[in-house]
């Protein structure tokens, strides 16, 4: 088991944007993330509504069971019946930090904010996604059994 926490580590004042969100700890077991971020299920409803949003970008690289969203994307795993493919655990994992699996992945760390390269500044010391959206997500892509 290895053991991850994030932490920020404020240099200087004024070097992280004052909105920056600390980042709740989690344990990787295997190719897993096995417990909730939050400690509670996430909502599915809002799960879909995040992986169909635009700026969450799913969908321009995945495709899936989304009769109603144009443009889908192909370069990655199409997301139909994922999660008859893939755990809650190892979904969570993907959704954090899929290049803990694969160093060379093009999947964004939804839930990482360090070690990243090309953030606009803006951004820097955020999330892509808080832990509740991430929950959310996983909530909604574990009801994709069918193939």
């Amino acid at each position: 088991m290895k053991r991850v926490a994030f932490a920020f580590a404020i240099l200087a004042i004024g070097c992280m944007p004052s909105e920056a969100r600390s980042l709740l700890t989690y344990d990787i077991v295997g190719d897993a993330i096995p417990t909730s971020l939050t400690g509670t299920p996430g909502d599915p409803v809002r799960g879909r509504a995040i992986v169909v949003k635009r700026e969450s970008t799913c969908l321009l690289c995945h495709s899936g069971p989304f009769p109603d969203q144009r443009f889908q994307g192909n370069l990655s795993p199409d997301l139909t019946g994922a999660g008859a493919r893939w755990s809650e655990g190892e979904l969570r994992l993907r959704m954090v930090d899929a290049s803990h699996l694969n160093p060379d992945t093009i999947m964004p760390s939804f839930y990482k904010t360090d070690g990243l390269t090309r953030v606009a500044p803006n951004l820097r010391g955020k999330p892509v996604l808080t832990a509740e959206e991430i929950e959310d997500v996983v909530a909604f892509l574990t009801t994709l059994k069918d193939e």
